[in-house]
């Protein structure tokens, strides 16, 4: 059965790890409709959800971009930002008014290479999200072009 919600900071990161990512971050809020990043742009940042919903989406040829994932309260958006060439993924889009914490990516992976077991950590953290988003983003495929669908229940 797939996980509805990817690892969230709150449940990977040790508290000591957590304090010090929180430590880099700023509050931002977003209006509805708003365009966090476009899918091949460069990621220099990323966020978690306070409060709101992201819809992420890919670029499929010919067609209008798919929503392949929704994001709530407390997940990651954007994990390009870890590594190079730190170009986007994915693209992003508030559907609702969004709060978020926002943190530079710079900040973050200079932390990152100056603590390595702070660096282990986030890997493993944003390691999982990626394993959970292909997973999401293959089955939100399967069922849209697919000719039986991905074959998950839904």
């Amino acid at each position: 059965m797939i996980a509805t919600t990817s690892p969230r900071m709150t449940q990977t990161l040790p508290a000591v790890h957590r304090d010090q990512m929180m430590s880099l971050a700023s509050e931002a809020n977003y209006p509805q409709d708003t365009r966090l990043f476009e899918e091949g742009g460069h990621a220099d940042r990323f966020w978690i959800v306070r409060s709101g919903t992201v819809a992420l989406d890919m670029r499929v040829p010919g067609r209008r971009p798919v929503v392949v994932e929704s994001l709530g309260f407390g997940e990651l958006v954007g994990w390009s930002w870890l590594y190079s060439p730190y170009v986007w993924r994915l693209g992003a889009q508030a559907v609702t008014p969004l709060r978020t914490y926002v943190f530079d990516a710079d900040a973050v992976r200079r932390l990152c290479d100056a603590d390595p077991e702070f660096g282990r950590a986030v890997v493993h953290w944003v390691g999982g999200v990626i394993a959970h988003r292909l997973l999401a983003s293959r089955t939100r495929l399967l069922d849209l072009y697919a000719p039986n669908g991905s074959g998950l229940p839904r």
